[in-house]
């Protein structure tokens, strides 16, 4: 019997979830308070159309998994409807704005019996899951520090008429852009112990409530420090995303503008890494997103669902993530 999912949000991450669960499984039902895009969608994959989550969790009485993709602060409300209801959700980045609803839905995913898996499609990259390989075989010995770079270009327009900029809804470019090289920092190295950084709004005022830039030092619990620096001002394009990590064994660099592609490695015992190629970026016209990996982060979930196989990533990892951005955020010295 093929699985049901639902999709709670209808904009350009929803319809990038719709494509993918036709290929897994049947898209029962969607749900936008926008009534064009749900109807859009709901249209294009011939399922049935709702504008409130309410209606789509008690009209749909055999529902098997809902997708929520809605802006980044309903991502808690959302998910704990859906579980209630009795369905497995499958929720964007990032899991929450604050720890404590992260919390909150772990905790009725566990009262209701349900899997709530977070979607962290990054990991899926080639570069990306061997040089976690590598890390877990102990290849780079202990590691010593790290250095992560995101640069990418989010102009006015992206911005306009939107949830995106706002503290309640999007929750700072941490949050909405770069959460995914986040969690490959907790998922490579660990937890943070410290932060120090500065935050600052050159190109975007009164247009965002928050930073568009940010400069941070880490230390992680196992002792290991590192820096991050991010914007979205690179100039017209996004221009770079990449994780450095400095060992006693060896030195490895995913770059690319996307963690797409391994820039450099120099490790002992270990020769020229040939890996498969990339998925593309996922592209919404006027910007582009993270790995189009949506595919693979759908096959975990109908494994995790049929097979009892381990999830990706967990529930665990997307409050962990949370936490890290919290972390980076009270620490952070905002400057006029």
């Amino acid at each position: 019997m093929s699985i049901q999912f639902a999709i709670i949000g209808c904009g350009n991450i929803g319809r990038r979830h719709a494509d993918h669960i036709q290929s897994v499984g049947l898209l029962a039902g969607v749900c936008d308070i926008d009534k064009v895009k749900a109807n859009a969608l709901g249209e294009t994959h011939k399922a049935n159309i709702y504008f409130s989550i309410e209606e789509l969790l008690a009209s749909e009485k055999k529902l098997d998994v809902v997708a929520v993709c809605t802006p980044n602060g309903l991502h808690a409300v959302h998910s704990i409807q859906a579980l209630k209801a009795g369905c497995h959700v499958l929720c964007e980045k990032p899991m929450s704005l604050s720890s404590s609803d992260c919390l909150e839905m772990i905790k009725t995913a566990e009262a209701c019996n349900r899997q709530l898996i977070i979607v962290k499609q990054n990991r899926f990259n080639p570069p990306v899951a061997t040089v976690k390989k590598i890390v877990e075989e102990n290849k780079l010995g202990k590691i010593y520090s790290l250095q992560l770079n995101c640069f990418w270009q989010r102009d006015a327009s992206y911005y306009l008429n939107s949830w995106r900029g706002t503290k309640s809804l999007d929750g700072g470019t941490l949050f909405t852009q770069f959460s995914h090289f986040i969690d490959l920092l907790y998922w490579m190295v660990g937890d943070v112990k410290q932060a120090k950084s500065f935050t600052k709004n050159f190109a975007h005022q009164n247009i965002i409530e928050f930073e568009d830039t940010g400069v941070v030092i880490l230390e992680f619990e196992n002792g290991v420090i590192g820096t991050l620096n991010f914007t979205v001002n690179s100039y017209k394009k996004n221009m770079e995303g990449s994780l450095t990590l400095f060992g006693e064994k060896g030195t490895v660099k995913i770059g690319g503008q996307y963690l797409n592609k391994l820039e450099y490695q120099e490790i002992d015992g270990v020769g020229k890494i040939e890996l498969q190629e990339s998925s593309n970026a996922n592209d919404y016209g006027i910007y582009q997103g993270s790995m189009s990996n949506h595919d693979k982060v759908y096959q975990n979930l109908v494994d995790v669902l049929r097979n009892n196989a381990k999830i990706t990533a967990s529930s665990l990892d997307g409050l962990r993530t949370v936490q890290m951005i919290e972390k980076i955020y009270a620490a952070a010295e905002f400057l006029s």
